[in-house]
């Protein structure tokens, strides 16, 4: 009994490291287009997995405070951490409510509005980015464009994954295995 208690949690923390190292890779190498007030993050992709395996949250968790460290901000590495943690928790929550279109819709909407809200502050007061006269329509726009950018990598690249990884036996019997444990 002990063996399979000790290879269930070896699975989610070999899992959760593997999520968090390719997350913090595909951030760096695609760096040009991963920071900024105008982002990209294909990485970001990866915030759906909860919704198909809510112990990942942690791994993401891990890969984003990773990746953050690049851009050398205590701000960014705090607070666009967490609001990867926090958009992953509730991805997870739409996952448990069941493997609908409408689940998936919302759960793909977590990481874009939590990373438009914080991340927007974090560009807007954090690192001065000011496009206006106004730091209140600075935030708007600052956290339209993360918004932006959030919304064509989950909705193109998120959704698609969330749809197709389920139909593909090897990743099916991965999520199940990785759930049971």
């Amino acid at each position: 009994m002990n063996t399979q208690k000790n290879r269930s949690k070896l699975l989610k923390i070999t899992t959760s490291a593997v999520i968090a190292a390719v997350y913090a890779a595909l951030t760096i190498l695609l760096a040009p287009i991963s920071y900024g007030a105008v982002q990209f993050r294909v990485s970001e992709a990866l915030t759906v997995l909860p919704f198909l395996m809510p112990g990942t949250v942690w791994g993401l968790f891990a890969g984003c405070v990773i990746a953050n460290l690049y851009t050398g901000s205590v701000l960014d590495i705090v607070f666009g951490s967490l609001a990867t943690f926090l958009a992953g928790l509730l991805t997870a929550w739409f996952g448990r409510r069941g493997n609908t279109v409408k689940n998936r819709l919302l759960g793909c909407l977590m990481p874009v509005l939590f990373n438009a809200v914080i991340v927007g502050a974090v560009l807007t007061w954090g690192y001065g980015i000011r496009t206006f006269a106004s730091p209140l329509a600075s935030y708007g726009f600052n956290a339209l464009t993360v918004g932006l950018g959030e919304t064509g990598v989950l909705y193109l690249i998120g959704y698609t994954l969330l749809c197709q990884l389920p139909k593909i036996r090897v990743f099916r019997e991965f999520f199940e295995r990785f759930n049971r444990s």
